[in-house]
């Protein structure tokens, strides 16, 4: 995956580069997703991987895509056949909705917690969290009942671990120490 990571970076630049000039980010990140998706799906794979000529699958894709991508969506997509590229259409819109979170001063934080958090709950933290990261936070919830209880939140490379699990392990780590 490392590798079309590498190959997505410079597709996705030029997409958003592109995208912020035209005022259409929104617009960009919809034919990407929709795009994305047709690149994912197996039957679409066996055409792309050369089960026919990749000027037929060009067409192919182009048809199934139809009026999801503008002209200039339709001609990115285009120049990825060309470049033999279709492929890292996913790591693409991965890499693009990146550069639009950053633009936007976003950021999306995964959270894991031992039971459903309220509204208010989350509320309560995405402002806390907005204040510690200073950019406007997206919360992704998620029940892991494994952890017994507390918080574990993951915002991009930052981790904060605040599970009684966690908690009861530095004990432990520490009373034998």
């Amino acid at each position: 995956m490392s590798d079309l990571t590498t190959v997505a970076r410079p597709y996705a630049k030029a997409a958003f580069d592109f995208a912020v000039e035209q005022g259409a980010l929104q617009e960009w990140q919809d034919m990407l997703a929709f795009a994305a998706q047709v690149a994912d799906d197996a039957t679409m794979q066996t055409f792309l991987k050369g089960a026919v000529s990749r000027d037929k699958a060009t067409q192919l894709f182009l048809s199934v895509c139809g009026e999801q991508l503008n002209e200039k969506g339709q001609n990115f997509i285009k120049v990825l056949a060309a470049n033999q590229r279709l492929n890292a259409l996913p790591a693409i819109l991965e890499k693009f909705s990146e550069l639009r979170a950053d633009h936007d001063n976003e950021v999306s934080v995964d959270v894991t917690s031992a039971s459903e958090l309220s509204s208010e709950q989350q509320a309560k933290l995405s402002t806390a969290l907005e204040k510690r990261l200073a950019r406007k936070v997206k919360l992704n919830c998620s029940v892991n009942p494994d952890l017994m209880g507390g918080l574990y939140i993951q915002a991009g490379d930052t981790v904060i671990d605040g599970t009684l699990k966690s908690q009861l392990s530095k004990l432990a780590h520490s009373l034998q120490s």
